[in-house]
């Protein structure tokens, strides 16, 4: 009998062999979101090159979907929400689109705002696909950071407003004339910063001088009968930036505070910020919340796009699941889980990264007062003379890697610290001083990608060294898992003088044990409620921990998830509101048990 030894999956027996049977290995995606973003025109002034994806409107149209995103001199379309493939109109605006809105009016017509001047006409087309779009003849003012609404019964809806100081308003527009104004218009909500912690401005809600956070992102949906009136807060470089609802029985209003804000809300992890989004529903009821992720490395405008479910719970409250965000997730079309963590875990955590070549090595961070700590990094080698870059493993897309140039002698070699089953990989590209300030056609990322369980012997696992994808955040899943404990990323070509990375993330299922449920978790409510701190006992082997809150034992709907400390302040709580706390330990191998929910008033 012939025996083939499996380190994977189980053996069966068929026809007197024995042989390896074959995972199931589902769906999945990313955030960000695996996409070809579209390097962006402003800053260009200064010779900023950088790519972005911000403030996104997502449609369902005729079974499919349509993304508009800020300045991206066109849009995408998807069959699943998973692939999607970049649409060039034949006219668009000069600038692209900016703070788009988008809505699909009864699978009839498409209809669209967003021109970076702040006016112009709304678009429409019956044929999103073909690229053609057709103007009203009406010229609509005040059309920046817009929500076009139209309900039901037709009545059409503009929702508008980016400030620090000014509400959100709305005012009514005649669709069958024109979108010319009936006259009808409001003032609707505003920040109140004194009350809801997470509204304040700045990195971790805290600025040393500048208090007054910005609302903007306006976005309606309407389910059951109710009017949730999303927008975001309190800027999009932070990361905290997040989506927050109140709730009307009209689209006029008057709207009255969800208790559980923000509805879409994540500040801790690899890619933070989850605001100025849409809530659109798939086509078998699935609702989806698609929100900006604030990148912000060589500008504070340099963002990604996530993607994340969202439901209604008994209460009618609005809320969306980030918890492990940024980790693989069920793809769209999973049964029950879609949108949630599917259980591969971070293998490359701090990993022992060596480089081919180094021009810089650059250690970034948001500071608190709203600029940037930064780090040049001194030239570091190993007993061996290799190159050293610490970077490419610690789980900031700021921080970056530069190589000498852009060829095929530039690589990446990465001995994980214990050697597990690889499942997928997320390469996240920099862009340094990439001279490119509009959307450019052309773009490719080429490479391969090895692993070995010695460092001696490889196996090219990805290749794309013949590759036409432009995937500045690409994510690669495979077939069949591979055991291993060393990657190597073997360049071809990138955009760009120089290949940059600022993140190589290796998922999989670890060979050791999950951590220990966290004992000695205490709470601390502030003098000011809208902050609160946070101790634990360390847990040993644990990569990190997520907390988990909110406003009742069984609506735990937010989470923060935090590397290698075990204490933590936060400002973003509701001053008026009672909290339940939990939290558990994660690393490479599982997530621990969750510790008892406790009570905080």
């Amino acid at each position: 009998m012939k025996f083939f030894k499996s380190l994977l999956t189980p053996t069966v027996l068929l026809f007197g062999y024995l042989i390896q049977a074959q995972e199931v290995v589902p769906e999945t995606y990313i955030n960000p979101l695996d996409i070809d973003y579209t390097y962006m025109v402003y800053n260009s002034s200064k010779n900023i090159s950088y790519r972005s994806g911000a403030d996104p409107a997502v449609i369902e149209y005729r079974g499919e979907y349509y993304m508009f995103v800020t300045r991206s001199f066109g849009y995408w379309h998807s069959k699943d929400l998973i692939n999607w493939e970049f649409i060039k109109p034949e006219k668009w605006f000069f600038e692209g689109s900016n703070a788009p809105t988008a809505f699909n009016y009864k699978d009839s017509l498409v209809y669209f705002a967003g021109d970076p001047a702040g006016y112009g006409s709304i678009l429409y087309t019956d044929d999103p696909k073909s690229g053609k779009w057709k103007p009203t003849a009406s010229i609509s003012n005040n059309i920046q950071d817009s929500e076009l609404f139209i309900d039901d019964d037709g009545e059409t809806y503009l929702y508008w407003g980016s400030s620090n100081v000014h509400p959100l308003k709305v005012k009514m527009l005649d669709k069958d004339d024109r979108f010319l104004e009936t006259g009808v218009q409001r003032e609707l909500i505003n920040l109140v910063e004194e009350e809801h912690g997470w509204e304040r401005f700045g990195e971790n809600n805290y600025h040393p001088t500048l208090k007054e956070g910005y609302m903007e992102g306006a976005s309606m949906t309407k389910h059951n009968g109710k009017y949730y009136l999303q927008y975001a807060a309190p800027g999009t470089q932070f990361n905290v930036y997040a989506d927050a609802a109140y709730v009307g029985e009209s689209p006029l209003g008057p709207f009255k505070y969800m208790k559980n804000n923000p509805m879409s809300f994540k500040p801790g992890g690899f890619a933070n910020g989850a605001g100025h989004g849409v809530t659109m529903k798939q086509t078998n009821g699935q609702y989806w919340h698609f929100a900006t992720v604030a990148l912000a490395s060589n500008s504070h405008w340099e963002r990604r796009l996530s993607m994340f479910p969202t439901y209604f719970d008994e209460e009618g409250l609005m809320y969306s699941i980030t918890s492990y965000g940024d980790y693989p997730l069920f793809g769209p079309d999973h049964p029950t889980k879609a949108g949630l963590h599917n259980g591969w875990m971070l293998l490359s955590y701090k990993g022992k990264a060596t480089v081919s070549s180094s021009m810089k090595q650059t250690s970034k961070s948001t500071s608190t007062d709203g600029d940037f700590d930064i780090t040049e990094m001194p030239l570091e080698k190993n007993s061996e003379g290799e190159i050293i870059s610490k970077l490419l493993t610690d789980e900031s897309p700021k921080s970056f890697w530069v190589a000498e140039a852009n060829d095929d002698k530039q690589w990446v070699e990465i001995e994980m610290l214990s050697p597990g089953n690889m499942y997928a990989f997320q390469l996240n590209f920099h862009d340094e001083e990439s001279g490119i300030y509009t959307r450019t056609e052309g773009l490719r990322h080429r490479f391969t990608l090895e692993v070995s369980e010695d460092g001696e012997n490889w196996e090219t696992v990805v290749d794309r060294s013949e590759s036409y994808e432009d995937a500045p955040n690409a994510y690669l899943t495979l077939s069949q898992p591979v055991r291993g404990k060393f990657v190597r990323y073997n360049n071809v070509e990138v955009p760009g003088q120089n290949l940059a990375l600022s993140e190589i993330r290796v998922f999989g299922k670890g060979l050791g044990k999950k951590p220990a449920k966290v004992k000695g978790f205490e709470i601390t409510r502030q003098e000011d409620r809208r902050d609160a701190s946070f101790t634990w006992d360390p847990v040993k082997g644990a990569q990190g921990y997520n907390i988990r809150w909110g406003i009742a034992p069984d609506k735990l709907y937010h989470s923060w998830l935090i590397y290698d400390e075990n204490e933590h302040f936060m400002r973003n709580l509701d001053r008026d509101t009672k909290y339940y706390f939990s939290i558990e330990a994660f690393n490479e191998n599982g997530i621990s048990e969750k510790t008892e929910v406790q009570e905080v008033k």
